[in-house]
């Protein structure tokens, strides 16, 4: 009797951005990995401008690997994974880029590149939720994505496209309170309708809307201090400041209140659910949003501009991502 072929040798892929990466560190770093896993050897799959992550994650799963390492910044990161959803394939993080949202979300600290390239090949798998959004252009077009984190129009979005890139280079994500500095002086409202899980449209005037499947911005920023990446929900923040007070009272909530008591174990938890509410700033929870703008916005998504839109579906897509995190 013939002895029973051998179980085939597990294979990542890595795909990477060569503008965000030091490629011989991150080659020495998986060889050495893969080869203490005993795995075979990596394929390596570069991203350009034009093809951004997407189709080289779609190139690997085809070849049937058992992970997909995303060396890049947080655009390289959501176009894998968005390649991904649905897949049984699972993405790990290295780190790269200025934020690292998802795993920042995740409470994985990226700053070893041979660390966290050894829990690519030795961590265990989770699944996450993800949001999968339709953005209706001003010239009648429309486009499907997936994203991790974050998508909205408002101060987030006007906060990264008026980033500037020199800073980023610089000083990371420091760049972006410069922008925020920059990005509330813009005051103006638009004036919104608004369909939440299918229910009655009603109308409002906002700044900004921001609904997330993780709720911490760089910085330490805790914006939705309540939402959680595998609940099956959207977290929904809508921010109506009435000038510099407004404001005020907004950037309080957040950085205090969220960022501060909300961390701070039961007691501070406890005077967190004390305080008095911004009325400025309101949250809600969602499975589903339908947004029709009276005037094209700025959109972001996981912090990368997405241009202008007039109007935006989105919906949770639970449990469709695996992301290696650790044992």
């Amino acid at each position: 009797m013939a002895a029973p072929a051998p179980s085939r040798t597990r294979q990542a892929a890595v795909v990477y951005n060569p503008i965000k990466v030091d490629l011989d560190r991150l080659r020495d770093a998986v060889a050495a990995a893969e080869s203490r896993e005993g795995w075979r050897k990596s394929r390596w799959l570069e991203t350009t401008p034009e093809q951004p992550g997407g189709e080289q994650a779609r190139r690997a799963i085809a070849d049937g690997v058992d992970v997909v390492l995303a060396a890049g910044g947080d655009g390289t990161v959501r176009a894998v994974a968005e390649a991904l959803r649905g897949s049984d394939v699972a993405i790990a993080l290295l780190p790269a880029g200025t934020g690292n949202l998802l795993a920042r979300n995740l409470d994985m600290i990226l700053t070893h590149l041979a660390d966290s390239v050894d829990l690519a090949f030795g961590g265990t798998d989770r699944r996450i939720d993800m949001g999968v959004i339709e953005l209706d252009r001003p010239d009648g077009s429309a486009e499907e994505h997936a994203f991790l984190v974050m998508a909205g129009f408002g101060l987030d979005a006007k906060m990264i496209a008026n980033a500037r890139p020199e800073l980023k280079k610089r000083v990371g994500w420091l760049a972006y309170v410069d922008a925020i500095a920059r990005a509330l002086r813009d005051t103006d409202r638009v004036r919104m309708r608004v369909r939440v899980d299918g229910g009655e449209e009603r109308t409002a005037s906002v700044h900004t809307l921001i609904a997330g499947n993780c709720g911490a911005l760089p910085g330490n920023v805790l914006l939705l201090p309540d939402a959680e990446i595998d609940d099956g929900l959207f977290d929904v923040v809508t921010l109506r400041p009435e000038g510099l007070l407004g404001w005020v009272q907004i950037w309080g909530k957040i950085t205090w209140e969220n960022g501060v008591l909300r961390r701070g174990g039961s007691v501070g938890r406890k005077l967190a659910g004390m305080a008095r509410e911004v009325r400025a700033l309101r949250y809600y929870r969602a499975r589903e949003l339908d947004v029709r703008l009276e005037r094209p916005e700025e959109f972001e998504l996981d912090g990368d501009p997405f241009g202008e839109v007039i109007g935006f579906r989105l919906r949770v897509d639970p449990g469709s991502l695996i992301v290696r995190v650790p044992a």
